[in-house]
C-alpha cells in the first residue's frame, strides 16, 4: 500500500508539503546559452508540480562552477527572470519548488566560460571527459585559497538569495556527489594542511560556512542541503571520510535545517565503514527531517517511510518519463518505465 505517501508533512513552522513524493533533482541540459531558463523548462516543472516538492536540476551559483552543457545559472538578472516563470507556473499548479545550488568543483570546465583554470580544494584532478561532450578532457584544478574560499561562502549566500527573489520556496545546497563542497569532505580530493584540510574539524569547516551563510541569508527554514557520505562520484574511498561524516552531521544537528538529503545511487549498498546502509547512518547521525533517494519505486517508497527510514522520498528518472507520476501512483496505474532516450541523459 502507498497510502502513506500521501500524508502531509511539515518541513516546519514555514513550509508544509502536500505529499510525501518529492520530485528528485534531475540535470537536463535544456538551458539556453546564456545559461537562462527557457520556456521548455517551464512547461517540464509545471506539469511536476503535483510533487510534494520539486526540487530543481543543480543550478550554479557563477560561471566558473559549470561542469555540463546548458546547466541554468542563478547568477545573472536574465537566469533570475527565467526561474521566476519556472516557480510562478509550478506555484500556479499548486507546487511547492526548492533551487538545488550547486558549483561542480574539480568536474567543471573553462571552456563553458572562456577561462583557462579551475580550482578545488586541491590539486587533484579526475580522469576522463565532460559528459556530452567528450573532446573537453579534465583539467588539474588549482588549489582554491582561503580568500576564493570566502568567496566561494559569499556566491553561494548570494545564490540563494537569488533564488528567493526568483520565486523559490527554499534551496537544496548541493554538498554531494563530488562536487565542490562534497570535495573538501573526502580525503581523496581535500589534502590541503591549513585550516580547510587535515581532519575532520577542518574538512568540515568550508561546508558548514556555506550552511551557514545561506541560512543567515535566507533563514534556516528556507535552506536545506544534500549529502552524500558514501556516494563516491569521480572520488575513491577512504575509511578516514568516516570521521568527517560524523563530525559534519554532529555540528548539523545544532542548526536548524528544512531538510537533509542524502545523496545516494543505490540504498541497497552496505558500506562496512558506515555499519550499514547510508539511510540506516543518516537516521542514527541525524535529528533532522530525512530525504531518501536511490533506486526507490512507489512501493519500496512507502516500505522506507513506514519503517522510518526517511520521511519523505525523492523520486528521480520515473519523474522524467512520467510528468503526471503522483496521479499515477495514487491512482495505482502503470507507470511508464524511463528510458535515455527520453531526453539529455542524466546526472
Amino acid at each position: 500500500m502507498t497510502d502513506i505517501l500521501f500524508t502531509p508533512v511539515a518541513l516546519n513552522e514555514r513550509i508544509e508539503l502536500k505529499n510525501r513524493i518529492l520530485m528528485a533533482p534531475l540535470t537536463r541540459c535544456m538551458a539556453d546559452d546564456a545559461l537562462v531558463p527557457t520556456q521548455a523548462m517551464v512547461d517540464y516543472y509545471a506539469r511536476r508540480a503535483d510533487a510534494g516538492l520539486i526540487i530543481s536540476e543543480a543550478t550554479i551559483i557563477r560561471p566558473d562552477g559549470q561542469g555540463y552543457p546548458n546547466t541554468p545559472g542563478i547568477f545573472t538578472q536574465a537566469q533570475i527572470a527565467g526561474w521566476r516563470k519556472v516557480t510562478d507556473a509550478v506555484h500556479e499548479n499548486g507546487g511547492k519548488i526548492f533551487a538545488q545550488l550547486w558549483h561542480t568543483g574539480r568536474v567543471a570546465h573553462p571552456h563553458f566560460w572562456g577561462g583557462t583554470e579551475v580550482i578545488a580544494p586541491s590539486a587533484v584532478g579526475v580522469e576522463g571527459t565532460v559528459p556530452r561532450m567528450r573532446e573537453l578532457t579534465y583539467l588539474v584544478p588549482r588549489e582554491a585559497t582561503a580568500l576564493e574560499i570566502a568567496q566561494l561562502v559569499e556566491d553561494y549566500a548570494k545564490a540563494a538569495e537569488n533564488a528567493i527573489e526568483a520565486g523559490f520556496d527554499g534551496v537544496e545546497i548541493h554538498g554531494a556527489n563530488g562536487y565542490m563542497i562534497d570535495e573538501f569532505l573526502h580525503y581523496d580530493s581535500n589534502r590541503r594542511d591549513d585550516e580547510f584540510g587535515g581532519s575532520p574539524e577542518n574538512m568540515v569547516r568550508f561546508p558548514l560556512q556555506v550552511v551557514d551563510a545561506v541560512t543567515s541569508r535566507i533563514g534556516a527554514a528556507r535552506t536545506a542541503l544534500r549529502i552524500s557520505p558514501a556516494a563516491y562520484f569521480n572520488i575513491q574511498p577512504d575509511l578516514r571520510d568516516r570521521a568527517v561524516f560524523d563530525l559534519l552531521l554532529s555540528e548539523l544537528d545544532t542548526r536548524e535545517l528544512a531538510y537533509l538529503h542524502g545523496g545516494i545511487f543505490d540504498d541497497s549498498v552496505h558500506y562496512d565503514y558506515l555499519d550499514g546502509r547510508v539511510s540506516e547512518y543518516l537516521r542514527s547521525h541525524s535529528r533532522h527531517t530525512l530525504v531518501g533517494v536511490g533506486g526507490y519505486d512507489a512501493e519500496t517508497a512507502a516500505a522506507a517511510i513506514a519503517t522510518n527510514k526517511f520521511d519523505v522520498i525523492a523520486i528521480g528518472r520515473p519523474f522524467i518519463a512520467n510528468h503526471d507520476y503522483v496521479a499515477r501512483v495514487r491512482e495505482g496505474a502503470e507507470i511508464k518505465p524511463y528510458s535515455d532516450e527520453l531526453l539529455p541523459v542524466l546526472y
